[in-house]
């Protein structure tokens, strides 16, 4: 998650979520584009939806302020560079964050899992080309436990989501039989199983 440290009050020096005022002549997406590219410089997003509206009169001090908040994703082979006070955190490991940026941050991780299992929503988080591998860590992460790089490939292959490329990765420093690179079908969301679900193994 992509958090900039506040330089005024209130919550001054605490964690928040990029964000701003909506200009008179532009829709909510268009704001969350803008502020994305002005105030830390990511371009390269790959999904962008809304996510909730937050109005508890009492969420931030002073006058009130409605939030709409919005899950923007970037592939994970897009690194940009970011301004000195922005930086990514682990969800998992979140900072102390302003007002109620962390429930926000929550509920963008819900729909993420929640996404991932019926829709190919994967290919926001994925680079053109993956290896299995590769996507399996990507799915593990976000899920929040550790995914079968079979069951995985053999439910995406099934709802028509993976390609073969035809092309291979280079090979580790261990050496062996490369492994073959995929990509995704779509680039677009698709609702791909309305009533599949990924879930954790059985503890």
């Amino acid at each position: 998650m992509l958090l900039w440290r506040r330089a005024l009050d209130p919550h001054l020096g605490r964690w928040s979520l990029p964000g701003g005022r909506l200009r008179p002549d532009e829709d909510v997406e268009t704001s969350v584009r803008r502020q994305l590219k002005e105030k830390v410089d990511v371009r390269q997003l790959k999904h962008v939806e809304q996510l909730a509206v937050f109005s508890d009169p009492h969420r931030v001090p002073g006058p009130r302020v409605v939030a709409t908040a919005f899950l923007a994703l970037v592939p994970s082979d897009v690194d940009p560079e970011v301004p000195e006070d922005t930086e990514w955190h682990d969800v998992a490991k979140l900072p102390r964050t302003a007002f109620d940026h962390e429930a926000i941050v929550l509920r963008a991780r819900d729909r993420l899992r929640s996404k991932l299992s019926y829709t190919n929503l994967g290919f926001a988080l994925a680079p053109d080309e993956f290896t299995i591998s590769a996507l399996r860590g990507l799915y593990s992460a976000a899920l929040g436990y550790r995914v079968s790089a079979t069951n995985l490939q053999r439910v995406l292959s099934r709802r028509g989501l993976l390609v073969p490329t035809g092309h291979t990765a280079a090979p580790g420093r261990a050496g062996g039989r490369p492994a073959a690179l995929f990509s995704f079908a779509g680039k677009g969301m698709q609702i791909t199983d309305p009533f599949a679900v990924f879930k954790p193994p059985n503890r």
